[in-house]
């Protein structure tokens, strides 16, 4: 049977589907423009959107399972009810979700509220999934290679209770590995969240260290300011997004993003391997820096 990849041309979604590929799987990637899609050999192609039901509609007949992966955008949780209905019509019972680490404590975030509507919505609907929640994702401190490398500041706001940053390659690999277990499965497998974590848990001081000693000079952490977090974000994010990720940053500060017992342990016996550590992606920034 079939798996389809929404968010297929995405950075996780375009990893899943490489380790779903590898592992033989029969994949099919949901992408708005399909001349800009590049997929290994023998991946079908279907092109839609989730606000466009007809498209849906075909992309998910004769699909066994879901990758459910939804931008954040403002009405993704109109996306996501839209795509589980659809997929409820299609006979699709076998769910792999991407949510977020405390869907259900950072109440007054937009994109984690959404997320845990949907998570609600998923149980209500009988689905047999897996709701993946990932942490804060490592590639994100991308976003300022320039200013932790050019003026000696991290500037990401991350404060003093840390957080369990993951690597996107982890998150990938492990959708990968859930969408082909329920896929495989000869029986209905019971309905399972996953705390997505890396093996560490960093506050700001810790990642400004990191940077410090594999740039070798001194890089100072100056990300507990929300207010300049949003004002920064804006000058390349929507205003509703850059607002968005400030209500994020403060949840950060007062709550932190912090795995539970047990997470580590689980993913490593999941992926055969060590989890990714932040000091591998600095490092790998500053060799290229």
């Amino acid at each position: 049977m079939t798996i389809l990849v929404t968010g297929a041309t995405g950075n996780v979604g375009r990893q899943v589907v490489e380790h779903l590929v590898k592992r033989g799987a029969d994949v099919r990637a949901l992408v708005r423009d399909p001349s800009k899609a590049s997929f290994p050999a023998g991946v079908s192609v279907a092109q839609g959107d989730f606000l466009d039901v007809d498209s849906l509609r075909k992309a998910m007949s004769g699909v066994s399972t879901l990758f459910l992966l939804n931008a954040v955008v403002p009405d993704e949780f109109t996306q996501a009810l839209v795509a589980l209905n659809v997929a409820r019509s299609a006979g699709i019972e076998r769910i792999v979700y991407l949510s977020v680490i405390h869907a259900d404590v950072y109440v007054n975030v937009p994109h984690f509220a959404g997320k845990f509507g949907v998570e609600r919505m998923i149980e209500q609907m009988g689905f047999q999934a897996t709701i993946l929640r990932p942490a804060y994702f490592i590639q994100n401190d991308l976003m300022i290679e320039d200013v932790i490398t050019g003026y000696g500041t991290y500037t990401m706001t991350v404060g003093a209770k840390g957080l369990a940053m993951v690597d996107v390659r982890d998150i990938a690999e492990i959708a990968a590995l859930e969408l082909l277990r329920r896929e495989r499965s000869a029986e209905p497998l019971a309905l399972e969240r996953i705390n997505l974590v890396g093996p560490q848990t960093l506050t700001g001081t810790d990642i400004a260290a990191i940077w410090s000693d594999v740039l070798a000079r001194p890089i100072s952490y100056g990300g507990d300011n929300t207010e300049d977090f949003e004002q920064n974000l804006k000058q390349f994010l929507p205003a509703w997004m850059a607002y968005d990720m400030r209500l994020m940053g403060e949840r950060f500060l007062t709550d932190g993003m912090l795995p539970e017992a047990g997470d580590v342990e689980r993913l490593t016996t999941l992926l055969g391997r060590p989890l990714r550590p932040y000091r591998d992606f600095a490092s790998q920034i500053a060799g290229s820096a």
